[in-house]
């Protein structure tokens, strides 16, 4: 996979007038964890209903996680054109059952649109897709119903912001905690070195020293994000080291 430096703009990588300007997705937390708001930005996902004018900033600016202030967005025009293509298809990811938190991580998501919708950009953009990888975090946790989360929100806030500024975080999700208190939130890298960088702020550290005593229980699973040349097929297997 094609490597980049972070937070580094590529040469020559374009304008994205094909997005929509990210001041017009729905900021609500529920319609981005749960109705792929942020696909919005994308005009072919929904040219049927979506008649905004197109993005005349050269900004290229992409909504990738429930966070929507400019700091938690991913610039583009900083990755490969096989991870902007990855990541604007990765707007249309939710969640297809009620028990994400515990379901396996290949079936809580609907992952057969994320890929169709690489297809479908490839198409747009007359790119031919080759063989990719990517790195894939997932945290499961489980914390007591009546936990006051407020003060986990702002830490996850300030641990996002710092993981952008790093580079490399191509998508960002969190659901909801169920009726027991479970739930699951993941993260879809560039590469696995993109991931340790993003996780070494100081934000992040501060965030996992004080928010330890909150979770009765939490796992940590790492995957391979396999998309096939083409985008014909895809798989999601355990991460091994080479």
């Amino acid at each position: 996979m094609s490597v980049a430096n972070p937070a580094v703009p590529l040469q020559n990588p374009g304008k994205d007038s094909d997005l929509f300007d990210y001041h017009l997705v729905d900021t609500s937390v529920e319609a981005l964890k749960f109705d792929a708001a942020a696909s919005y930005q994308l005009p072919n996902a929904h040219a049927a209903d979506c008649q905004h004018p197109r993005n005349d900033k050269d900004d290229n600016l992409l909504v990738v996680s429930p966070y929507t202030a400019r700091s938690h967005l991913l610039d583009l025009s900083t990755v490969s054109k096989e991870c902007q293509l990855f990541a604007k298809a990765l707007t249309v990811m939710k969640p297809v059952r009620d028990d994400y938190a515990t379901a396996t991580y290949q079936a809580a998501f609907n992952w057969e649109c994320v890929v169709e919708m690489v297809r479908t950009l490839c198409w747009g953009v007359g790119h031919s897709w080759p063989a990719e990888s990517f790195y894939i975090v997932v945290f499961r946790s489980r914390v007591p119903p009546t936990t006051d989360r407020s003060h986990l929100g702002m830490m996850d806030d300030v641990s996002h912001e710092e993981a952008m500024e790093s580079g490399g975080l191509l998508k960002y999700w969190f659901g909801v905690p169920d009726e027991s208190g479970r739930n699951l939130a993941t993260c879809l890298w560039r590469n696995r070195e993109d991931a340790k960088r993003g996780s070494a702020g100081a934000g992040h550290q501060r965030a996992m020293m004080a928010t330890r005593g909150f979770y009765t229980e939490w796992k940590l699973e790492r995957l391979r994000f396999t998309i096939g040349d083409g985008a014909q097929h895809w798989s999601i297997d355990e991460w091994e080291d080479n």
